[in-house]
């Protein structure tokens, strides 16, 4: 078993609380495992929604501190700062002292684990995850609410796993199941959140893992319902004609600078996290004081801070001119690449959607300037470039247009959106760029087996 961070109180408890599994790893009793698995999404469909609901309130919380800030510039721009550092510190803080499995997106500790690299975590990932993200998230740092709504929804898998001792292998697959239900959850995507974990995470399509994973997707994403209310697409987009073949060129660039975008996006965010962990800065002070930063521009522009929802649905409105839009990608480039290294828990999902959004509307903007005959609608190359970029940084294509259109409600797109993953796919393929979560799940396994050998 995983040593939290070597909690005393955890090491206390030991394990005549947390029931080991049975070590068979059978594959019978399909219609018990499958009962199991609709649990374990309906479980991960209530907590994440809840985490959902508490994020809005705590990201509103922030925007009316902010307004209040503005009252008084002077001593409002100190308490914005000290607030989000604070917040920031604080969550960096759970996470070091508390449980370090839970740092950062959370999915590649999950894929870690379906894969068999490393131990099931402890059921302390869930609060920490929970509070951290919340305070991160809420504190404005360019992180998505994906990446703790899938951890979570391991999480709880691993945890009914135990409690019905079950074996390794479906302890596992439970795993992959809870995770799906956390990202359905989280972009109203059922659909897409089962795709994602059988085609990145487990990366196989067998009977067993299929049906356990749709189940716990579906069953999570109705619980939800149950919780937020009715529900639809999360974002509108401005009207789209449909693709022509004229349009192939523009089409073939978003696809070409997404690619290339993406390579540059996965370096990045893989250079700071070298940089953090060769750093003698405590963790604490070093997220303190990127949340004083990421403060310091929540105050001078709100909007950029945050998930990047609301930067998102601008995009697919073809909101915003050429200048803005290109200073909205560079700021958001960096804030992601900052706040992933503050190791607080949080995703990157939403962050990417917002860079891909913007590349392709960038492209769709500066294309009905000189080219307007062969550039379709700026919002239909903003909704192309957020698949072809999240290809190109994850690696997986099926995900990136199954979440798209979901999020959207948009298929007419489809055919250039294919294209332009496959350019994008091509691009980072022939650059050798490894899969973001690859690189990830690496270097979580690898701090894994370290947290074990401190232990022991």
């Amino acid at each position: 078993m995983d040593r939290p961070g070597g909690h005393p109180l955890w090491r206390r408890l030991g394990s005549s609380v947390w029931p080991p599994a049975v070590e068979a790893d059978r594959p019978g009793g399909l219609l018990g495992f499958t009962t199991t698995a609709v649990l374990v999404g309906m479980l991960t469909g209530l907590m994440a929604a809840s985490f959902r609901w508490a994020l809005d309130r705590v990201s509103e919380a922030r925007d009316t501190l902010v307004s209040w800030a503005h009252g008084d510039p002077a001593l409002g721009l100190v308490v914005v700062v000290v607030v989000c550092a604070l917040a920031t510190a604080t969550a960096a803080a759970l996470v070091h002292r508390v449980e370090p499995h839970a740092e950062g997106s959370g999915i590649p500790r999950v894929e870690a684990v379906v894969e068999g690299r490393t131990r099931p975590g402890s059921p302390l990932i869930l609060p920490v995850k929970y509070v951290g993200g919340l305070l991160a998230i809420g504190a404005g740092l360019a992180l998505g609410r994906e990446g703790p709504s899938v951890q979570m929804g391991g999480n709880i898998g691993i945890i009914l796993s135990r409690l019905t001792r079950r074996g390794s292998h479906d302890l596992r697959i439970l795993v992959a199941a809870g995770a799906a239900a956390g990202l359905a959850t989280a972009f109203n995507a059922p659909l897409a959140g089962g795709v994602f974990v059988l085609e990145e995470l487990v990366k196989r399509f067998d009977p067993r893992t299929t049906v356990a994973t749709l189940l716990a997707s579906g069953a999570g994403f109705a619980s939800a319902h149950l919780f937020l209310g009715d529900t639809t697409e999360l974002f509108r987009t401005a009207p789209m004609g449909q693709p022509r073949l004229a349009h192939a060129g523009v089409v073939f660039v978003v696809g070409l600078l997404a690619g290339l975008a993406g390579v540059g996006y996965n370096a990045m965010i893989m250079s700071s996290l070298r940089y953090a962990d060769a750093s003698r800065v405590p963790r604490e002070v070093r997220a303190g004081l990127i949340g004083a930063g990421v403060g310091l521009v929540a105050f001078l522009a709100p909007g950029l801070v945050g998930g990047g929802d609301g930067l998102t649905q601008q995009a697919l409105l073809a909101e915003g001119g050429v200048l803005t839009v290109l200073g909205i990608l560079a700021a958001r480039l960096v804030l992601g690449v900052v706040s992933y290294a503050a190791a607080t828990p949080g995703g990157l999902f939403a962050p990417m959607l917002v860079v891909g959004s913007h590349l392709g509307l960038l492209v769709g903007l500066l294309g009905q300037q000189l080219v307007p005959q062969w550039t379709p609608e700026p919002a239909a190359l903003a909704l192309i470039g957020t698949a072809a970029f999240f290809t190109a940084s994850v690696r997986a294509p099926i995900t990136g247009l199954v979440l798209t259109t979901e999020l959207t409600g948009v298929t007419s797109q489809l055919p250039p959106m294919l294209g332009a993953c496959a350019i994008a796919m091509l691009v980072a393929t022939l650059l050798r760029s490894e899969p973001i979560y690859d690189a990830l799940t690496t270097r979580a396994t690898h701090a894994s087996r370290q947290n074990v050998a401190e232990g022991a």
